[in-house]
């Protein structure tokens, strides 16, 4: 069940993350944690000019989550922060958490998507939200620095815990004005959950309840942190739900990732709609009743563009990475915003990707739409994705292969804000290193499956080609 093998500890504007255990600097160990946490407090408390600065800590599920709680918890506290713990929290909860309780930071300990091996610390400024890269670059540059200072006993921060955070989350999302919960109530929705055994077991279900949902059958929503399939919500590792929804006939399965920022959705017939979708829905709802601008990143569905226009609105593409979406979304006004990965951003509750939010407003499109969720896709345009990774190795150049490709690709329209992504007739392809793991990742999208994937053949051939050249 569990990969022994050490990962590269990556390093981002937004934390780190890597495989728990190994030699420091190489795999997520206890020394890298409490250097990170101590730079993000020192961060803090130069911008702030005060040593005494609050911070909001949340966790996943995960196996190693407890432990990482306690040495992020010690290093805050000793280093004179105070600390609220909201115990096991969505990453969306403890955003809001920060604002709520007017806190200079947050930290949130999830690897998000990755499997139970991997964990993470997600930095989130007093907004709640991801760092710019410039404030991201100098957290980065304070963890690297060994001459620390801790505080004495007499200015030791103060411990304190509250796990209410759910429910004032819950709150906030049922008293939005496009959140339907008359007609939620009215249609009765029969659904089918997969909490992949992590915090989404608790919240969503006590979401639905909120919203009025009559009957939820359960499917991994014990929080164990025993991951029961690959926890990134794409099809082809949610075969059980799938078969779920078809065997008690329920009107629809809900996904989330253990920190219940990314969100799928199946259909009445036992099929995922794709999480690409996911946005592509919510948008539609949103901009019915709020005509405006809206914001995914350079590896979206281009079916986003299409209902964005066709309600009157303009669409923009940004970088990958949630802190790049939100600039966007901020900088263009966007009603609505989000990343294909199921990542639904809704500007109206905060400026961060919420799973609980995407499905409150689903469940609302779909109960006034009065159609079935197949019927509900089937309006949308019809898009194909093929997503691909390539493991990074020491021989690759990666900025070597981007210039041959847009050498290559010269003739065809080519952005270069995040890899490089080349448009076609009715495709595209694009290729850019991971932020969240030690890969190239490669995504296609065309009218056809096959399409698809023999686009990102090609560039992946292309690749090899390149490598070779220089072997």
């Amino acid at each position: 069940m569990f990969q022994n093998d050490v990962m590269p500890l990556i390093q981002s504007i937004s934390g780190i993350r890597g495989t728990l255990g190994g030699i420091p600097g190489q795999g997520l160990t206890p020394p890298d944690i409490v250097r990170f946490t101590s730079g993000f407090i020192r961060f803090l408390q130069e911008r702030t000019g005060r040593k005494k600065v609050k911070i909001v800590l949340g966790r996943d599920a995960r196996i190693s989550g407890r432990m990482v709680r306690d040495l992020v918890s010690g290093t805050l506290t000793g280093m004179g922060a105070d600390l609220l713990d909201i115990g096991m929290a969505t990453t969306p909860t403890t955003e809001i958490a920060v604002v709520l309780e007017k806190a200079d930071g947050g930290i949130v300990i999830t690897a998000s998507h990755n499997p139970i091996h991997w964990n993470a610390l997600k930095l989130l400024n007093e907004n709640g939200e991801f760092f710019s890269s410039s404030d991201g670059d100098q957290v980065l540059k304070l963890a690297s620095m060994t001459d620390t200072s801790y505080a004495d006993i007499q200015y030791l921060g103060k411990y304190s815990f509250n796990e209410q955070y759910l429910d004032r989350h819950i709150e906030m999302i049922c008293s939005l004005d496009l959140v339907n919960l008359k007609a939620i109530n009215l249609a009765k929705f029969h659904i089918v959950l997969d909490g992949v055994n992590s915090i989404g077991g608790i919240a969503v279900p006590a979401l639905l309840k909120a919203l009025g949902v009559k009957r939820i059958d359960t499917l991994y929503c014990d929080p164990t942190g025993e991951f029961p399939h690959n926890p990134e919500p794409l099809p082809e590792h949610l075969s059980d739900i799938c078969s779920q929804v078809v065997v008690n006939r329920a009107n629809l399965g809900i996904v989330v990732d253990p920190d219940v920022d990314r969100l799928a959705f199946i259909n009445e017939i036992g099929e995922p709609i794709g999480e690409e979708y996911t946005l592509v829905a919510v948008a539609d709802y949103v901009l019915k009743h709020k005509p405006g601008n809206t914001v995914s990143n350079l590896s979206s569905t281009q079916a986003l563009e299409i209902i964005t226009k066709k309600a009157g609105g303009k669409y923009f593409a940004s970088a990958v990475g949630e802190v790049n979406v939100v600039e966007l979304m901020k900088e263009k006004k966007a009603v609505i915003g989000g990343e294909g990965n199921g990542g639904v951003i809704y500007p109206a509750l905060h400026y961060g990707r919420d799973a609980l939010v995407g499905i409150a407003l689903f469940l609302s499109h779909l109960a006034t739409s009065g159609l079935k969720c197949s019927a509900l896709r089937d309006q949308y345009p019809t898009y194909f994705i093929s997503k691909n990774k390539i493991p990074l190795a020491p021989e690759m150049d990666i900025d070597k292969i981007l210039r041959r490709l847009i050498d290559k690709y010269k003739n065809w329209p080519i952005q270069t804000i995040d890899g490089v992504r080349i448009q076609f007739e009715k495709e595209w392809v694009h290729l850019r290193r991971s932020n969240t793991e030690p890969i190239v990742r490669i995504y296609a999208e065309s009218d056809l499956q096959t399409k698809a994937d023999n686009l990102a053949r090609k560039i992946i051939s292309d690749v090899g080609e390149i490598l070779n050249d220089h072997a």
